[in-house]
């Protein structure tokens, strides 16, 4: 669940709205929303790599506990 936190917290920082973050890292707003709300709790590398640059941290940022 930690995932679905910081991204909630990385995105609320930059002001970002879901529909933003999915356009910034070319990913469906569906696939934003699950790993927000936790439904994807075990998204891909390439997911994850996408929205940490989108947000401008690092994928360990995402990752943190």
């Amino acid at each position: 669940m930690s995932i679905a936190k910081n991204l909630k917290k990385f995105r609320a920082e930059k002001g970002y709205s879901l529909e933003k973050v999915a356009r910034l890292s070319e990913l469906s707003l569906n696939t934003v929303v699950k790993i927000e709300g936790g439904t994807n709790q075990n998204p891909t590398i390439d997911t994850l790599s996408r929205i940490a640059k989108a947000l401008e941290v690092k994928v360990d940022d995402l990752l943190q506990k």
